[in-house]
Parts: structure tokens; sequence; C-alpha cells
């Protein structure tokens, strides 16, 4: 880090979430006037123009500093000044636009009230482009006198050549791939550009003029042969990286050089391409500019880095570091108001500084802290006001309590796929104390089939006015109601469990209200579930014992319909003060019926790979067909295709075909595993009902059996969830030392097929059958935390304000969301 800062002489920041870059910074006498103006354009197509005179140096941007301001409505990628319209040797301002060019001239407009002067721009003419364009450049083209022409390069590599209001030709650059940066050199009268071979390239001006006409890339070689000359290159030298920009300079003092800015170096070449000089940089560029140097034969370099400091050599040796407050794209040296040498600087979100290297150190001293003696009874009396405002915190519904004022909040809502929320983020003005903002958003079904959870959360981060970022996080429960609508109850079933509770089977009319018609008596003990999907379920009270029957056609449907049950009698029995209230599961696991929802979601994992492999095979074929062909219609002499066009005909078919598949073998994965993720909850709630585990063990056993939110290539649920049983068969569930004596791998990887996960879950079971208890020996804090779900506390400050959540999911009455801290 640089001792020395830039000073600051004068700055502002351009409009709001604006983006620059490169070529949208450009410092030139544009009306005239003798002094330089500092003109920016935007990727949102804004144009501005700033003549910059502070009161006192670190002045912020003043009005009146603001010349011109103008939305040109299309995004401006290029601004310069030069010489540009006939007639004229005036200095007028060339526009860049995607498919446009634009040249203006800048003229000001004596005031005669206290307003002052005004200033506007006059289209002067324009070129629409028949091909999108990545930048220009411009000079005395062919040694021209007293103007200017313009060459602009587009991205598939043309380079169109303008003579000021007409079109001259244009040539496509040989072996083009990619657009880089490009200049003109007076001296040699040449083109200069780095390839995407990572080649500087130097293209002569006459060579381009009298080559093959390249307004139709598709024409035949013989027909280029025989119209004129082909472009060939004056002359290459391989940088061995990509070109971040290039500069050509010609100074009085120094011969006339080209400079490059690598990713990693810095390079000076003469006319014809030989290397004078580099520079091998330790960090990354992001800019630069060549200017004159006070020493003889020499030439100084500004140098803008990522790490927000700009770096002055002379030639090779760094002469000085200073840091800035951000990280400049663009850098220019200016004389504004009679100051010489200004150094202009633009980041990519607009923050425009003109700064002068100083020597005075910025150094920060903290101040000298007051000590005090600890008063033991106000600790304690704080201490326990704040534990009584978390305790009443965390139990506000749907509210976020924020006792500060709230700098930018932003709120995110997230649910579970195939969820969807109609709108994820919102973003707030400053929020005061006792202010409320309420958000309303709609959560709906995305895909075919059910989520396997009903439960989202809401994150809200927000600044303080101290600068500190802090964030809060609320949990909420969608209803039921959301995926599924009351139905007839269906009698026959695939899938059935039962639940036992110790106390009297509750009224469906009391627990179910928004599923049961108060007028039918029948639906007292029986209740059937419509799901959006199609499939069905059905809910039946016993008349003669303390049961519950859950049945269904989809293992997966019983998962979800199962828990809104135990938490609704576990609700009820809490209204009614009845603590002992307890559920239990005295059936047998279904463990073949979930072994087939492990064996179709493996199934369509293998199918992922081979789809992937066989795409990888076609897309290599395809790209070898490509160099057979590229090499034949380079060929001055074209040799017979021999059918290879048709072959690659054939293989961009099955290329096509095999992406559409990967597609939806992909769509049917994803499928596969929520359908997984449901019927793996529904085991575990059967397996702590079962067993009667406690929180830790019930915490455990979803470590176990869902570790991941999704899978990946790296690592898929079969092997995760198998390292992690077969952990706990070697531990707490081990029948003798020696099998705890066995090691585990430490590499995950896929297996072959499912028989060894099958085969541990079976053990599992047994194990936890035969009295085996889940544990974990470690007396490591952060070990226990990472099984433990423990809440975030948020700190609580003095002011408050609250944030109200209501969620709009059906016509009915919204509700609001709990919070859980």
């Amino acid at each position: 880090m640089s001792l020395f800062k830039a000073r600051d002489w004068w700055s502002t920041i351009l409009g709001e979430k604006e983006e620059f870059d490169q070529g949208c910074l450009c410092v030139a006498d544009v009306d005239n006037s003798g002094q330089d103006k500092i003109i920016v354009g935007s990727y949102m197509g804004y144009l501005r123009i700033f003549n910059p005179h502070p009161v006192k140096p670190g002045d912020g941007g003043q009005p009146e500093d603001l010349l011109l301001e103008v939305q040109l409505r299309e995004p401006i990628l290029q601004v310069e000044v030069g010489k540009f319209v006939s007639g004229t040797e005036g200095l007028h301002l060339a526009v860049l636009h995607c498919r446009k060019l634009c040249v203006y001239a800048v003229s000001e407009t004596l005031g005669n009230v206290e307003h002052g002067n005004q200033y506007q721009i006059k289209l002067m003419y324009e070129h629409n482009l028949q091909r999108a364009a990545c930048n220009m450049t411009y000079g005395p083209f062919g040694g021209v006198k007293g103007r200017d022409l313009i060459c602009i390069q587009s991205m598939d590599g043309m380079l169109m050549l303008f003579e000021q209001e007409s079109y001259a030709f244009g040539r496509f650059l040989p072996g083009f791939l990619l657009p880089g940066p490009l200049t003109y050199s007076s001296r040699t009268d040449s083109f200069i550009t780095v390839s995407s071979c990572r080649q500087v390239e130097s293209y002569k001006y006459q060579v381009l003029a009298f080559a093959t006409d390249a307004d139709e890339r598709q024409e035949t070689e013989q027909a280029k042969l025989s119209s004129g000359k082909r472009l060939v290159v004056d002359w290459v030298l391989n940088l061995g990286e990509q070109a971040l920009d290039i500069c050509v300079v010609s100074f009085n003092q120094a011969v006339s050089s080209v400079f490059v800015l690598g990713e990693r170096n810095f390079f000076c070449l003469k006319d014809n391409g030989q290397i004078r000089f580099m520079k091998k940089l330790d960090y990354s560029p992001s800019c630069f500019i060549p200017y004159c140097s006070v020493k003889e034969g020499t030439i100084n370099t500004l140098i803008g880095t990522h790490s927000k400091m700009l770096n002055v050599y002379q030639d090779v040796t760094l002469k000085w570091a200073t840091q800035l407050p951000h990280v400049p794209v663009a850098v220019k040296v200016a004389n504004l108001q009679n100051l010489k040498g200004v150094i202009v600087t633009l980041s990519d979100t607009g923050h425009l500084q003109c700064s002068y290297l100083g020597t005075d150190p910025s150094l920060f001293q903290a101040p000298r802290v007051e000590s005090r003696e600890l008063n033991q009874e106000e600790f304690d009396a704080e201490m326990k006001e704040l534990q009584k405002i978390i305790k009443e915190a965390t139990k506000t519904q749907g509210i976020f309590y924020i006792r500060v004022t709230a700098k930018k909040p932003n709120l995110e809502v997230c649910v579970q796929a195939p969820l969807a929320v109609t709108c994820e983020q919102f973003v707030f003005d400053d929020l005061e104390p006792d202010s409320s903002e309420t958000v309303v958003v709609s959560v709906f079904l995305k895909r075919n089939f059910s989520p396997s959870e009903l439960e989202g959360n809401c994150v809200l981060s927000y600044g303080t006015p101290t600068g500190i970022l802090k964030a809060a996080q609320c949990n909420f429960s969608l209803p039921l109601r959301l995926i599924c609508f009351p139905a007839q109850p269906s009698k026959a079933a695939n899938h059935k469990i039962t639940i036992d509770t110790n106390k009297p089977p509750i009224s469906f009319l009391t627990i179910f209200p928004d599923f049961v018609d108060p007028s039918e008596d029948d639906q007292a003990n029986v209740l059937g579930f419509q799901f959006l999907t199609g499939s069905k379920a059905t809910l039946l009270a016993s008349k003669t014992s303390q049961r519950y029957r859950i049945q269904s056609d989809q293992l997966e449907d019983l998962w979800l319909i199962t828990k809104e049950l135990r938490l609704r009698l576990e609700e009820h029995f809490k209204k009614q003060n009845c603590k002992d209230f307890a559920c239990t599961f005295s059936g047998s696991i279904p463990l073949q019926e979930y072994f087939e929802l492990i064996d179709r979601h493996f199934e369509l994992r293998l199918n992922e790979e081979k789809l992937q492999e066989l795409l990888s095979q076609r897309a290599a074929q395809f790209r070898a067909i490509e160099r057979r062909l590229l090499t034949r219609f380079k060929d001055k002499t074209p040799a017979p295709l021999q059918h290879l066009d048709t072959l690659l005909e054939g293989t961009f078919r099955e290329v096509i075909a095999l992406a559409d598949a990967a597609g939806e073998n992909q769509a049917n994965l994803f499928q596969a595993f929520t359908k997984l993720k449901s019927a793996t909850h529904l085991v575990i709630m059967l397996i702590s009902l079962w067993q009667k585990l406690s929180t830790d063990q019930v915490a455990i056993l979803e470590a176990t059996f869902l570790p991941l939110a999704e899978d990946t290539k790296e690592m898929g649920w079969e092997e995760t969830v198998d390292a992690a049983i077969s952990y706990l068969l070697r531990t707490c569930l081990s029948k003798s030392s020696k099998e705890q004596a066995l090691s585990l791998s430490s590499q995950l990887c896929m297996p072959k097929d499912t028989s060894r996960l099958k085969k541990n879950i079976t053990l599992f079971c047994d194990r936890l059958a035969k009295g085996g208890r889940l544990s974990l020996s470690t007396d490591s804090a952060t070990q226990q935390a990472a099984v433990c779900n423990c809440p975030y506390l948020e700190d609580f400050v003095q002011c408050h304000f609250f944030l109200k959540l209501f969620f709009f999911l059906t016509a009915e009455t919204p509700f609001s969301v709990a919070a859980n801290f």
C-alpha cells in the first residue's frame, strides 16, 4: 500500500447505476475555446461535458462544472475529439454507438441573464453501421492534411473506414476471432491491433486501401484473387498474453513508440515491431496512458491497477506510486484551469476524479480511549434488559425489529424449488426509526411436482450510520393449501403409514378447518387431499383407537401431509395446555419403497454422465470436421469436400439432440431428487418417532440423510450419505472395537451401483432397533454446532423500526410470517 494518496483536486459521481469502460473518457478542447474539457459517455447513453474549476482543492463537483448533459438513447462505446468535418479544421466530437457513428459540433451560447452561458451539441452527420461496433481510432489516414478520418472495428473483425461524411471501404482482418484494442500510427501510416492469437499486428493503410473489397465476407477465394490484392500484415510480434490497451506516442525528445499494456507485462515497441523494452508487472493492471517526460529520451507512463493504485513509470523504472479511491478503467492527463498535468481517472461505476501527485502522507492515529471503572450492577442491569429485548423479539410474528436507522436496506425472499416468488429482491430507501415498509409477494408452484419443504426465509441486509453492514433473518412457513386442495377421500392406496398418539383423535373440523366444509359431518374423521400435480392423499382418524392413517399412491406425497398433521396436533394440544402429548410409530419403515426412489435418482445420475460423455465426443468430432473444412476453404486450389459438409451437418444435429436430451435428463434428475428428499424427510420422521429420538439425535439423523441441498458433479447424494452412515456404523453404532478400527476412504466418488448404500441403510435401521443410539463423541464446540441448529441472534441497539412481510398465496386473507432470529 502506498504511503501517499492522490491529492483530490476535483471529483464527482456520474448518475446512478451507470456503467463505464475504457473508451468512455476523453479530454480535449471540444468547443475550440482553447481550454481542455472532460467528455464522458456511459453505457446508459448519457453524454456529459465538464469544465472543473474548484474553489479550493478537494471540493466536489459544482452544478456550473457540468457544461452539458444529454441522453442519446443508445449505449456509448467510445468518445473521441478530432477534425472530423470537411471544410473546417475545428474540432468536433465523435460518438460511437453499437450500430451508429455520430459526429457533433459543441458550441457555447453567451447568456444574457444570471444563468450564465449555455452549451449545446449539433449533429453534423451520422453513419448507420451494418455491423456491431467494438471500438474506433482516428487520424490523418494516407497522409491527408488538415482533417482526420475514422476507422471502426466491428465485432466480427471488419475495419470500416470513413472519410468524414462518406464511407470509404471495409476490410476484414485475416484469421480474426475476437476484437482487440486498435490504434493508428501517423508516422508509419499503419493500423496496429492485438489479435486473439495474442499477437501485435500492423497493417499499412495503403495495403488496406488496395486490398480486396470485403463488404461481403462470404465471397469465394477465387473471387478474392481475381478482384484485388490480399490483405497482408506488415509485421507481427507475439506477446504471449492478451492486451488491455494499445497506444502510439511521438514526443519531440523521444522516438515514436508503440506501447502495449498486457495482463501481466508492459511493452514498448519500435515502429517496426521490435521491442524497445518491457516491464513485468506484479499486479493486475486496469488502464494506462503514456505522456511526455521531462528527461530527454524517456517516456513516462501512468498505469492504474485493480488494487486502487496508480503507478508512474519512467521507461521501466517505477518513480511514484499513489493510492486512488477507486479502480480506474480509464486515465487521461489534462491541462485544466492553467494547472498542467492533472490526472483524470474514471471508474466503471462513474467515479470521475481530477487529482495530482502530492507528498502529504495520510496517517491515521487512533484516538485515546478514556478508561473507566466497571460498575457491575449497571452491567448486570443492562444485560438483563438486552436479554429481555431478545426474548421478546424471538416471539414476534412476521416483523423485523432493527433499532437503528437503516441505510439502503435490501430484502431477499427465498423459497425452495419448485416453488417460486413473483419478486425475490426488494431495495428500499433509507428507513428511519419508527418507520415501516410492507412487502407483498406471491408464491406459486413453478414445476409439475410438489416441493419437499413448505418453508422459506427472508434476509434483510442494511448499513448502519457508522458504516457497519448488518443482516437479519426471518424464517416462515407456507400453507398446505399452496400445493393441494380438498378432494374426495380414496379408499385404496399403494402406501400407508399409521401414527399412534397418546390422546384421543381430534376432529378434522378442529385441526383442518381450511380443508373441511363445516356442513359435511362425514369429514370429521376422513379427509382427502388433491395435489396440484394430480396425485391424491387421504387422512383417516380411527374411531376406536388413538391412531391416524395417511395413505397415498406415491410415497413422497405422504411426507407433507404427515408433517402437517403432526404440527397441527402439537399446536392444538399446546393451546389446551397439554404438555405430555406425543406421537409414536410402531410399524415397519418403508425401506423397499424408499430404495426404489434411490434407484431412480441414481439411474438418472448415470444417464447424465453418459450423455455428458457422448456430448463431449460429438463436440470434439464437430470441431475436428470444422478444422478440416477450414483447411480446405483456405487452400488456393480447393480440393473436393468429400462429403465433409454432410458429416458436419449430421454431427451438428447429433450435438443438438444430445444437448436437448441432457437438458431433459437434468430436469428429471432435479424432480427425482426433490421426491427423494421428501421421502427422506418421511423416513427421518418415522425413525425418530419409532426410536423416540431426542432433538440432538434427530439433528444427527438429518445431517446424515440430508447432507446436500442439491446434487453437483463433484458430489452426489448417494456417496455422501453412504459415507455418513458408514461413519456412524463404525462409531456410535458399532458392535465391537474391530469395526471402530476400520478406516474410511478420504475421497468421495460416484459408486457403480446402490447396493452398498441400501445395505448400509438397512444395517443402520437394524442397529437402531437393537438398542443403538446416535451420539457424537467430541468435545469440540465447533463440531457440535455443525450438527445442532443454533439460532442467529441479531444485535439490538437503542432505536428501532419494523418491517412487515405479507405473502398473498391464494385469494384468501393474507397471513403474516413468523420470524425466527
